[in-house]
Formats: structure tokens, sequence, C-alpha cells
């Protein structure tokens, strides 16, 4: 996007804003003959529809339509506001690696780098994306805790899972220092392959997809924390593994909701017959979790492989950290809607998903507003300059 001498101020901050000039790398998929409205154009007013609580193709079009006039302040226009068949022809038709490529360029930007970063990694369905001869598309995300952004976002292929799109991923993240966290389905050696050969570390959750581990750690935690527990006589110390078990304990209180989490870790490993095949492990570790709603009460125990050392406050951390992106997966569908979403043409689907992660980022980063995502998606709909903030301009 060129400035011009007649360009408004507005449009001049535009162009030099920090989301325009990644956009700016976005290939245009359209033939030339064809191309009534600059892509700059449609990215920047579908991106300020999500982010002011529109959904789908036809809300991106009565939005342009409804703030034309501001718009136009800062975007060329010249043939108007695109239709919604158009979005749907762009975003069906854009090449959905580029577009990723120009998200992930544009977050490296805006992230901090803070030691020992807790990156999520989790799949997610996009349910209503699909024809009535389709099988479900599954998008996996990574969640950095505490620079509270989406790093970037991978469209499982189709007829596979998410332990394909999870290393792929994972090669284009820089990922050097983090403490990569994933649910069950990520529990692979070959993805703790990855996330070694990237200088991170691991914490994976352990469930029946790995059957013989998940029943080997959780036999000798479960057995170690017995032997730590057992009552004994003075001067009598418990067996090794019951003794260097590490512990942590907290506590939550909420609207009725009473939670106690203890963490246990161990680094006793002699026992595990494939260690070795486990890239890097040093670890084993347990959260126990007691919970009383509304007087009832239930006791859930997880079990996780580790490339960490002993220390149970940094393994805590990953464990409570990797809840991060299942609250964003939640925002996805309850501000965003994704759930609902109808958009399947072409990459339509790929695309928005990463769209709405964008949107979700600026929202996020903004801090001048105290409110949660949908208070700050009115706040954006009523206000032209509180748009414009999230936008960077």
């Amino acid at each position: 996007m060129q400035t011009h001498p007649n360009q408004s101020e507005q449009e001049s901050k535009l162009t030099q804003s920090s989301l325009v000039t990644h956009f700016a790398s976005v290939r245009d998929p359209r033939i030339n003959r064809r191309k009534r409205h600059e892509i700059i154009d449609v990215l920047v007013i579908a991106v300020c529809s999500l982010l002011c609580g529109g959904e789908g193709f036809n809300d991106m079009e009565d939005f342009g339509k409804a703030k034309y006039t501001w718009f136009k302040t800062f975007l060329r226009l010249a043939e108007g506001i695109p239709s919604h068949d158009t979005f749907n022809r762009v975003f069906a038709a854009l090449d959905p690696q580029t577009f990723l490529d120009c998200f992930l360029r544009w977050t490296q930007s805006l992230r901090a780098a803070v030691p020992q970063e807790i990156v999520a990694l989790d799949g997610k369905a996009l349910r209503r994306a699909l024809d009535q001869d389709q099988s479900v598309k599954y998008v996996v995300s990574a969640w950095a805790e505490s620079n509270r952004l989406v790093l970037g976002q991978l469209k499982v292929a189709d007829k596979s899972n998410e332990i394909t799109a999870v290393p792929q991923l994972l090669r284009a993240l820089a990922l050097e220092g983090c403490i990569v966290t994933t649910d069950a389905m990520g529990c692979q050696r070959k993805i703790a392959k990855e996330i070694i050969e990237a200088d991170a570390d691991y914490v994976l959750a352990l469930k029946g997809n790995q059957e013989t581990v998940h029943e080997e750690v959780k036999a000798f935690l479960d057995h170690a924390l017995a032997e730590r527990l057992l009552a004994r006589p003075p001067g009598v110390k418990p067996p090794k593994a019951a003794a260097t078990l590490a512990c942590l304990e907290t506590v939550d209180k909420d609207h009725g909701r009473f939670e106690i989490r203890r963490y246990y870790q161990s680094a006793e490993l002699d026992w595990f017959a494939d260690r070795q095949k486990w890239e890097g492990l040093r670890s084993v570790g347990m959260v126990e979790s007691i919970r009383e709603i509304d007087g009832q009460r239930t006791i859930e125990r997880r079990y996780y492989l580790s490339s960490l050392p002993l220390g149970v406050e940094t393994f805590a951390r990953a464990v409570r950290g990797h809840w991060g992106v299942e609250s964003m997966h939640w925002i996805m569908d309850v501000c965003f809607r994704e759930d609902q979403s109808r958009a399947r043409a072409g990459y339509a689907a790929e695309n928005l998903a990463t769209l709405r992660r964008l949107a979700l980022n600026l929202l996020k980063r903004e801090n001048t507003k105290k409110r949660g995502i949908r208070g700050k998606q009115l706040n954006a709909a009523w206000d032209h300059a509180y748009l414009l903030r999230l936008l960077g301009i």
C-alpha cells in the first residue's frame, strides 16, 4: 500500500502500523481483471468486523457498509465495500501457508522474551465448517501463557489427526527456552524429540493412547506417594522413590467451589525400561485434584512425562499454564462463535480460524479497557477511536 500526497493522516498511520505492514506480504490470489477491491481493504474490514463481534462474510459486508464513511477516511475503497461473495472468494482462495506466515511474523514482533515461557498446544474442531460428505476439520493452536498470545495455528490434514500437525507447528515457532505442554494426544515420542530439537522442554499429559507407559508411571507415582504418606517409627526412612518425591499444594476457593491441587514430581527413572526412547526425559509427574462443589467431593489424578529437571514449582506452573489454551478455545466459541461458522469453501475455514486468532491477539494485547473479550468487542463497535487503537493506529 503506497502513500499518496492526498492521503489522510489516518491512512498514513494505517500504512505504518505493524499489522498492516505484515498484511502487505499477503499475495492476492485473484487474477488482475477481477480485482475490484484491494486485498488490504478486504483484510482490514474483515478483521475490524471480527473485533466488533461480527462472525461471517455477510457480517463483514454489512459492517463495512455501516462504517463506510469511517473506513473511507483511511482505506481506498475505490469500488465501495466488497460484497459477502467477494470476502468468501478471497478467503477461500488465499494461500493459508502465506497467511499463516504473515500471522507468525506479526505475533513474533509482539512477543516479549520470557524465560521458560509456557507454550500450550491443543487441537480444536471446526464442527460446522464442512459439507455433508466431509469429515470434521481440526486446527492445532499454540498459546503463549505469559504473553497472552496465540503464537500460531495449523489445520490438521484431512483424514489425519492433530498428531501430524503438531510437529509442523513446532517447526514454525520460535521455542528456544520455552516449556511446551500438550494434552494426551500430543504425548508421542516424535513430538518429544521435536521439542528437544527446538531447544525447549516439554510436559506431556499421559492417558490411554500410551496405555503401557501410563500404567507404569501411574503405578510408580501412586506407590511412591503411598509410601511417602505411610506412618513410620522415628528414625526409619522411607524408600528412595518416596523420599525424593517433590510436592507442592495449592488451594482455590471460588463461588461455592473448593479445590485442592497437589503436584508431585520425581526424577527417579531407573524403574522405567523405555526411558531412553523418550528424548530428553528427566522426570515424571502427577497432579491430584480434590474438588468440592455443592457438597460433592471428587478426586482425580493426572500423570505426565517431562524433560524438566526436579523442580515442582516449575512443573506445577507448566501444568496450570496449559489451561490457557483451553480458555482460548472457549473464547473462540463463545465470543467469536467459531463452532457455528459455516465457512467451508476452499481454504476459507482455515484462513478465518487464523483471522479470529489474530483478532483475539489484538484484543488481548490492548490493556486500557479492564474488560473481558466480549466487553472489548462491544467497546470497539461503539468507539471508532478504540477500534483504531486495537489496530495499532
